[in-house]
């Protein structure tokens, strides 16, 4: 036993020292050693007094080798339990001698021995014996002959002994043994928020636990002795001396640190027992208050700064922690520190006592106790405000400072390093005017730390009602509730009786400070308690602190002062300072500021949107420069505060609206000359009011009115830049409702308002006249040309765009388009006219019955008009085209008769039960009186005294007399063309042919653009081609036909822009690609098959035309901006349902620009004759021809990733086609699955050549996603031709095995480059490399089904010839090997279990470990006793473990090269699951030798798995 041995050889060493001298002690000794070879242990040695009686003999000698050797024999034996506790007197006795010897060493054996006495079983309990331990180490620390290392070990010794003490009295008390926090001073290197966050988190779970507990009266004997110890110590810190310790005199310093230390460990001691808290009422506190006076002189120790130090901690402390119990002597303290701030004392003496103060203040669980206690309590002191009046006098004492600047600038010099980390120091060599300077600024930080240690508290405070359910979030709609909680009501009183002192302190600072951290600090401070206060609905307040910061944001300071960041005085001269901090943005800080408060509090604001919105409108307008870096991203938070007004309840909105409003008014002038700036306030609100608008569409009626006035009062003013600005937002205003959701009018069913909906549209139709109101206001009211021209184009616009919408306002608005006729000037007339002709073109069909006559009479107003005869012969037209309305409604009447009949019964005894009066009766369209209103026009027209009017209106009819009525002719009134049938047909054949002409007209015109003109002419008549289809194809109106043809206009662009040697060429080609994809998205259903294959033709054509070897683009990293079009149309050409047989034709045509293909699409044809129907394979030859035809005779080259397009191009075109490939079906898309592997094998195939493109990586996630896809793929479909899907899964799998040969072990392999790659850049390759390795093993030979036999065979082969690179190479370059290539085996045993793969690999495999483990041993051998590479012992005890997991069954065990017999034996016994082992048993009986472990240990495993195979047992 070692303790034994070591005791002995102790003895031993004191006989040697003691042979000359102490022969007692050596005879001793020697009979010590005798006894100890007959005990057993410590136990034994414990009842057998000699041995330690020995030791003590040696101690009392006073040698001072004896007294070394045998306080460390004592301190063996008390640390092993070896001594007897009636043997503590003797021990303490001894130990008390010792202490009295000079000599060092000795000193120090007995404090380390004291120590061990204080641990153990040995620890004293009786108070006699504890005050003799305590008094042994009081008396080294005081004792003028100790040297400092003992007085430091004296102290530490009697330090651990205390808590020891104290430690016993929680157990004997059973008070809870959780420790109080040591609660250190904040952190000086970290934001304020910061420390606040921090404190309020570790006093979260003190907390709550701070129940108060059910105070003692008794204590044990263990809590007496402490309570013993305690009053000495309390003695000792007031000077005076211990009768229980005996000790006279003690560094009150020392003994202050011991009670700080007590006081903030064990609080549950003074919580709980009534004795204790007794002497901290009477003793300590009372020594505290002793100490804390200032009004009498401090000598000696009692004025030396490290005593104040302890003396304000252990004031903290009692306040923190035990001011609930303790509430008159923590108001006393606090009214003392307070009073102390205010006292011309030293400033080390107000440092000290602000530190305090600060530390209350950025504890939020603390400030809250303390307000509760005393603030809220009317009986006591509002201490908590006194205290914040207290930091904010520090804080003004810069105004009367003679160095104000310097101090200010010291100040932001201890911000700035705080928030880079630094802790702020003084120079050494230091001036007194520095340190005097810096002593300042740091009273003015502490207090202004404190003042935002409050801000933040507050701020947390609020967060926790907020969560707790006692105050409502700001966001919600209804912020009504009013503070109820408890919490909730702490934090209002809280911001009451502190906000107008700190909003005092933090804008002295702001307005005066010249550093950005410090501002940015502050500002923070505004927008946390600006919040709270909104939270709380403290308004007074919250418009307060948002007044000065908005303030702050529009009363920008000199440049000259942004820019003068000086050194703080006394710093050190070697800190760099960051070159960016020589630029503030203060100002812009702010503004960020308010836009934060914005977002939290847009719902309880109010009035104050008036401030944020002219702080936010004077910084944007004044920095628009650009000049900060930072003025994009202000910008940008500018607009989105108000485009998230729709989250706004619509009171905030009608603020936000209100504000804008008086913020335009301001600078509204009756003068029309107005500044630049006035101009762009204006601009500004009107910008922003339309910003709400269309993002409040769906509540847009409760905000129109306001927006609607202020655009009116814009309208009316004599600048005409604001009269443009009014029109241009109000033109955007009014679509933007009118075409939203919200506005759906009563217009569903034309002709005709719907009675059952007339009362619960009663809000809509007002609505629709609010909305258009101000257009008919601003044209009857106003007399400025400009503004009746707005009126009329806005008008008009709203028509053109959403004329279907209206329905209560064509009243309105026919009466303003009437007006219009009366006036001269020709320009006004020229606009109306213009809405017209959009209502009788487009807009008959949806007008309301009622006003359909008004329609046609206002029409014919615009004919008689004298301003502008082309007007009144288009208005003749017009009627005319109200008369084929009127005809087709005719002639469609009576076959809606007896529907109609039906409904308006119906409807009539509804309206009867229902009692509805002032809702008109259900109308239709009279079409005769219609007819005659139109005829009565056009007679009128005809008697115009301008012969061209009345010749256009009069020539065009004549009259068939079909009787009389009341004695007068009745004629019927019909069309010169249409009054015989042969007519009437000849009249249509005219207008097809008419519009055939038309069609024909524009293609032709467009040819003759593209072709003959410039760029611009160019790019129009290909917007002109595609906006003729875009707005076509949604109504129907286009034809297959129409499709061929815009077709044929791309391919004739394509063809002739090889032509084009400027710049236009790229833009024509981008259209045509926008034309493409908008034509096949828009007219899918139009596409056949054969007009599929020809989009495609004109696609290839288009990416055949991009191929430039030398373009710049690609040389620069980029691709150019036809093939990005490309890239983007691609996706959207995939074929529909209808055309699901395209799918092929479009793979196969994408992957020929991966494996360089001569003739996509002649290949397709071929394909598709065998399986699709005549017009797909007629489709495909004549692409083929037309493509031949476009192609020319020119040689295409073999490669196209090498003289295409380019590298990047195949790039982003891989993942295109990977998608598209597993979108397809699967009975359409297994064609092409072939030509995939090869494309992407090929892409694979780059690495060689260049290894650090991305297009080989792709290419392989890629590959890993199509094969897992088609691996799964069960068999093909019954629609598809068997014995086609058979060739085509063989082909895949013959690619599937050239490419995994290629990648893994061919030519392919790892390059190793000129240049190291970046170790992340390796992990991402062999990541990428185990990915394709695990798709292989895992993915593809374990779920395959259908793979040939010797695609197996080569897939295995694959695998294998992969693990053995490790043993073709020497021995010095395994480790180069790719991370793949040893994980191949493992790969490779796991295919030994399925039962299609197993009867192939496991005979390889077998052969593979043989050949790995034989290396291994070979190896082993030559390097003899150096230590293998790492790679071959990981390979090999892979192999081994794998071995070991695998087992087989009967057929692949049949497959294994052993002997016959024994396979038919293992058959029989059914012990075939191992017998892969038998066949390397030879070269595990060599591998028992090996000198590594865990090898040995494996082949251990295997030979036992062998043993169990074969049914061996041990004979014993």
């Amino acid at each position: 036993m070692a303790f034994m041995a070591a005791l002995e050889a102790d003895l031993r060493a004191l006989s040697a020292e003691a042979r000359r001298r102490h022969p007692a002690v050596k005879d001793a000794a020697e009979r010590a050693i005798l006894k100890l070879r007959s005990l057993s242990g410590p136990s034994e040695i414990a009842q057998n007094e000699d041995i330690l009686r020995m030791f003590l003999m040696a101690c009392s000698v006073k040698s001072v080798k004896l007294s070394v050797i045998g306080l460390s024999c004592l301190q063996k034996l008390i640390s092993h339990g070896a001594v007897a506790s009636s043997a503590l007197k003797e021990i303490l006795a001894t130990l008390k001698e010792h202490a009295e010897m000079t000599d060092e060493i000795v000193q120090l054996k007995t404090l380390q021995t004291m120590l061990i006495l204080f641990q153990s079983h040995l620890h004293p309990e009786s108070e006699e014996s504890m005050s003799q331990a305590l008094g042994i180490c009081l008396h080294l620390l005081e004792s003028s002959r100790s040297s400092d290392s003992v007085r430091n070990t004296a102290a530490a010794t009697f330090r651990q002994a205390v808590a020891l003490v104290f430690d016993n009295v929680i157990h004997a008390e059973s008070l809870p043994s959780g420790k109080a926090s040591s609660s250190r001073p904040s952190s000086r290197i970290s934001s304020v928020a910061d420390n606040v966050t921090r404190s309020f988190g570790h006093t979260l779970s003190v907390a709550s636990n701070s129940e108060e507990p059910l105070i003692r009266e008794n204590l044990s004997d263990v809590g007496k002795l402490g309570l013993r110890l305690l009053e000495d110590l309390t003695a000792l810190a007031a000077g005076g001396s211990a009768m229980w310790l005996r000790v006279h005199s003690l560094h009150r310093t020392f003994a202050l640190d011991i009670l700080e230390f007590v006081l903030s460990t064990y609080v549950a001691i003074f919580r709980t027992l009534l004795s204790y808290q007794q002497v901290l009422r009477h003793q300590i506190c009372s020594l505290l208050m002793t100490s804390l006076r200032t009004n009498v002189e401090l000598e000696g120790e009692a004025g030396e700064p490290s005593f104040r130090r302890l003396v304000l901690r252990l004031v903290s402390h009692v306040i923190r922690l035990y001011s609930s119990s303790l509430v008159t002597e923590s108001e006393v303290f606090l009214n003392m520190l307070v009073k102390v701030t205010r006292l011309d004392l030293p400033l080390w003496h107000q440092i000290l006592v602000l530190e305090i103060l600060r530390g209350f203040c950025v504890e939020a669980r603390t400030l809250q106790l303390l307000f509760q206690t005393f603030d809220m309590n009317p009986a006591n002191t509002n201490v908590v405000e006194n205290m914040v009046k207290a930091l904010a006098l520090v804080v003004a004492t810069i105004q009367a400072s003679d160095s104000s600047e310097e101090t200010l600038a010291a100040v932001a010099g201890m911000f700035s390093s705080k928030a880079k980390g630094i802790e702020w120091s003084m120079d050494n060599d230091a001036s007194n005017s520095a340190v005097l300077v810096a002593s300042e600024a740091h009273t003015i930080t502490l207090a202004l730390e404190g003042l935002l240690g409050i801000v933040f508290t507050i701020a947390t405070l609020t967060d926790e009602a907020l969560d707790a359910g006692e105050l409502e979030s700001p966001k919600c709609e209804s912020n009504g509730m009013a503070c109820s909680g408890r919490l909730a009501l702490l934090c209002m009183a809280m911001v009451n009786s502190t906000w107008l002192t700190i909003l005092d302190s933090l804008s002295l600072i702001l307005t005066r400070s010249q550093g950005e951290a410090i501002i940015l600090e502050i500002l923070k401070g505004y927008q946390a308690f600006t919040q709270a206060c909104g939270v709380l609905l403290a308004i007074e307040p919250l418009n307060s602190f948002l007044a000065s910061l908005c303030k702050f944001t529009i009363n920008n300071r000199n440049e000259a002062e942004k820019k003068s960041i000086l050194l703080s005085p006394g710093s050190k001269k070697t800190e760099t300072i960051d070159p960016r901090d020589s630029i503030v943005l203060t100002p812009k800080n702010a503004l960020r500021t308010l836009f934060n408060v914005a977002h939290r509090l847009h719902n309880v604001l109010g009035p104050s949107w008036v401030l944020e919105v002219s702080a936010s409108v004077s910084r944007l307008s004044r920095d628009t420069s650009g000049q900060y870096s930072d003025f994009h991203i202000l910008s940008s938070l500018n607009s989105q505060l108000f485009e998230s007004s729709a989250l706004m309840n619509i009171a905030a909105v009608k603020s936000l609206l209100s504000a804008l409003h008086q913020l335009s008014s301001q600078h509204i002038s009756g003068n029309s000359q107005l500044s630049g700036q006035q101009i762009g306030c204006i601009s500004f609100s009107v910008e922003r009011m339309t910003s709400i608008l269309v993002n409040n569409l769906h509540r847009v009626e409760p905000i129109w009115d306001q927006i609607a006035a202020h655009h009116l009062e814009l309208a009316n003013c004599s600048n005409p830049q604001l009269r443009h600005m009014a029109l241009d937002s109000l033109d955007q205003s009014i679509c933007s409702v009118v075409g939203s959701e919200k506005f759906q009018g009563i217009s569903a069913a034309p002709h005709q308002f719907q009675e059952d909906q007339l009362i619960k549209e009663r809000e809509t139709v007002s609505f629709e006249y609010a909305v258009l109101s101000p257009l008919v206001i601003l044209y009857s009211s106003n007399k400025n040309i400009d503004v009746q021209m707005g009126a009329l184009k806005i008008l008009l616009h709203v028509l053109e765009r959403h004329g279907e919408k209206l329905s209560y306002s064509w009243p309105s608005i026919l009466h303003m388009l009437r007006a219009v006729t009366d006036a001269s000037e020709k320009d006004l007339i020229s606009l109306g006219f213009q809405s017209i002709r959009v209502i009788m073109n487009e807009g008959l069909s949806t007008i309301p019955v009622q006003c359909l006559e008004e329609c046609i009479l206002v029409t014919g107003a615009y004919g008689t008009q004298k301003t502008d005869i082309n007007i009144s012969l288009t208005a003749v037209g017009l009627l005319w085209t109200a008369t084929d309305f009127v005809v087709k409604g005719l002639i469609s009447k009576p076959v809606e008769h007896a529907n109609h009949t039906n409904e308006d019964t119906q409807s009539a005894s509804t309206m009867k039960e229902a009692n509805i009066k002032q809702i008109p009766s259900r109308q239709t369209v009279d079409y005769s009186k219609l007819f005659f209103s139109v005829f009565s026009v056009l007679q009128k027209l005809g008697s115009d005294d301008r012969p061209e009017a009345s010749t256009s209106s009069s020539d065009e009819w004549h009259g068939k007399e079909l009787g009389t009525r009341a004695g007068k002719a009745v004629h019927m009134l019909i069309h010169h063309s249409r009054n015989t049938a042969q007519k009437q047909w000849d009249e249509t054949i005219v207008l097809v042919l008419g519009g055939i002409a038309r069609w024909v007209l524009l293609l032709d015109f467009v040819k003759n653009g593209v072709l003959n003109g410039s760029k611009e002419v160019a790019l129009a008549a290909i917007n002109c081609l595609q906006t003729f289809v875009g707005s076509n194809c949604p109504k129907g109106n286009l034809e297959s036909s129409h499709v061929q043809s815009v077709l044929d206009i791309y391919e004739l662009v394509l063809q002739t822009s090889p032509n084009f040697k400027n710049d236009s060429t790229d833009k024509v080609k981008q259209e045509v690609l926008r034309g493409l994809g908008d034509l096949y998205v828009q007219a899918q259903s139009l596409f056949n098959d054969d007009m599929y294959l020809r989009l495609m033709a004109v696609l290839h054509l288009m990416i055949k035309s991009t191929m430039n070897p030398t373009d710049y683009d690609s040389e620069l990293g980029s691709i150019p901006t036809v093939q990005r079009g490309i890239l983007e149309i691609i996706p959207m050409l995939r074929p529909t349902n209808t055309l699901s047989s395209m799918w092929t034709p479009l793979l196969l045509e994408l992957l020929c620009y991966l494996n360089g293909h001569e003739d996509p699409l002649e290949k397709n044809s071929k394909q598709l004759q065998g399986q699709s129907s005549d017009a797909i394979a007629n489709g495909a030859k004549r692409a083929v021809v037309e493509r031949s035809h476009l192609n020319g005779s020119g040689t295409r080259p073999d490669c196209l990733l090498d003289c295409g397009w380019g590298i990047l191009f195949v790039e982003k075109l891989v993942p295109i086609i990977v998608n598209l490939f597993l979108e397809a079906p699967r009975n359409e898309r297994f064609n092409a699955a072939p030509e995939l592997i090869q494309g992407l094998g090929r892409c694979m195939n780059t690495r060689r050549d260049n290894p650090k493109c991305t297009l080989w990586r792709i290419s392989a996630e890629g590959f890993n996603r199509v094969v897992t896809d088609e691996v799964k793929q069960e068999s093909a479909n019954s629609k598809s031709d068997v014995n086609s899907y058979g060739l085509s899964r063989a082909r895949f799998w013959k690619e599937v095995a050239d490419v995994y040969e290629t990648f893994l072990v061919g030519s392919c392999g790892r390059v190793l480059a000129s240049d190291v790659p970046s170790a992340d850049s390796v992990t991402a390759d062999e990541t990428l490399e185990m990915s394709v390795l695990t798709v292989f093993g895992y993915g593809v030979l374990k779920l395959q089904k259908d793979a040939p036999v010797e695609v197996l065979q080569r897939l295995v082969n694959c695998l294998d010839r992969c693990a053995s690179r490790t043993g073709s190479l020497p021995l010095q370059t395994v480790g180069l090997l790719p991370l793949h290539c040893s994980s191949c085996t493992a790969k490779a045993s796991s295919q030994a279990t399925v039962s299609q793969t197993s009867n192939v690999s496991v005979s390889i495999l077998m052969m593979r470990c043989e050949v790995i483990l034989g290396q291994f041993l070979a190896d082993e051998n030559d390097l003899g006793e150096h230590p293998l590479p790492s790679v071959r012992i990981e390979e090999t005890i892979c192999v081994l473990q794998e071995l070991a997991r695998l087992i087989i069954d009967i057929d692949t065990a049949n497959a294994l090269n052993i002997p016959p017999y024994l396979k038919k034996a293992l058959g029989e016994n059914k012990s075939y699951q191992r017998a892969h082992l038998l066949s390397l048993l030879p070269t595990f009986s060599e591998l028992v030798v090996s000198r590594e472990a865990r090898v040995r240990e494996l082949v251990q495993v295997l030979l036992r798995l062998i043993s169990s195979e074969l049914r061996l047992q041990r004979l014993t």
